[in-house]
């Protein structure tokens, strides 16, 4: 498992590679600042690329704001490279009724470079995942 930390030395995501069901799972914490969004969505992006998977698990049911702050970049930037690298399913679990929830949506309706697809439980997303093969 991988763990980044923040400046005030908390974890911000835990990484873990599947190599049976070819995913990467994320866990967030807290609040999701644009340096620490960049540095852990690069981090699973890369365990994605070394572990030869192709689905990535995000749960983000912890984080405790938007990260609206950086959907340019993730939209524009950083899709189109993880689909190079192989992503083509993309799940990511949030808190109901939160302002993550509202981010997750948002990125969902204007993703064009993989299937994405949002849930609020970690179970149905795992579920959904095997059945994309």
């Amino acid at each position: 498992m991988i763990e980044l930390k923040n400046v005030f030395n908390k974890v911000f995501l835990t990484i873990e590679t599947d190599p049976l069901n070819r995913w990467v799972e994320a866990t967030w914490y807290g609040y999701p600042t644009e340096d620490n969004l960049r540095t852990g969505v690069a981090a699973y992006t890369q365990a994605l690329a070394n572990t030869n998977a192709n689905h990535i698990l995000i749960d983000a049911r912890q984080v405790l704001g938007s990260w609206e702050h950086s959907m340019k970049w993730m939209l524009e930037d950083w899709a189109p490279l993880a689909a190079q690298m192989g992503l083509e399913y993309y799940a990511l679990v949030v808190a109901p009724e939160t302002f993550a929830e509202d981010a997750a949506n948002n990125m969902k309706e204007n993703l064009y470079s993989f299937r994405a697809k949002v849930f609020n439980d970690l179970n149905k997303a795992k579920v959904w995942l095997k059945s994309q093969g």
